[in-house]
């Protein structure tokens, strides 16, 4: 994955405030507000999605990021990871890319507030 395409992603969220990216098992994690709300992989950008989000996505033309592990229990398997990629509008629109990364952000937010808390 370029650093030039993560200075775009960046760049095309910007309006979200501070937006990091980590890489991570050849692609990179997007995180805002403390959640991770994307996933880069190919140079193509993924929103984690819900039902209701997924939907939407799918309708203005979202694919879904398919995984296929290569070795383990799962092997050759293909897992839909729950994140559909920016319709390609958005991405020629930071004002419309904010408002889609705005949805994942809630997604990200919900299933984080979901899980049970760790014990110290």
């Amino acid at each position: 994955m370029s650093e030039p395409f993560h200075d775009f992603v960046k760049e095309l969220f910007a309006g979200l405030g501070p937006v990091t990216i980590k890489k991570m098992f050849g692609g990179a994690g997007v995180y805002a507000d403390g959640v991770m709300f994307a996933l880069l992989a190919n140079e193509t950008i993924y929103l984690k999605a819900d039902a209701s989000l997924r939907g939407e996505l799918q309708a203005a033309g979202g694919d879904p990021f398919i995984w296929t592990p290569q070795s383990g229990p799962r092997a050759g398997e293909q897992v839909d990871m729950g994140y559909l990629s920016l319709p390609e509008d958005a991405l020629d629109d930071p004002d419309l890319a904010a408002v889609w990364a705005g949805k994942a952000i809630a997604v990200a937010k919900a299933k984080a507030a979901a899980k049970p808390k760790k014990r110290k």
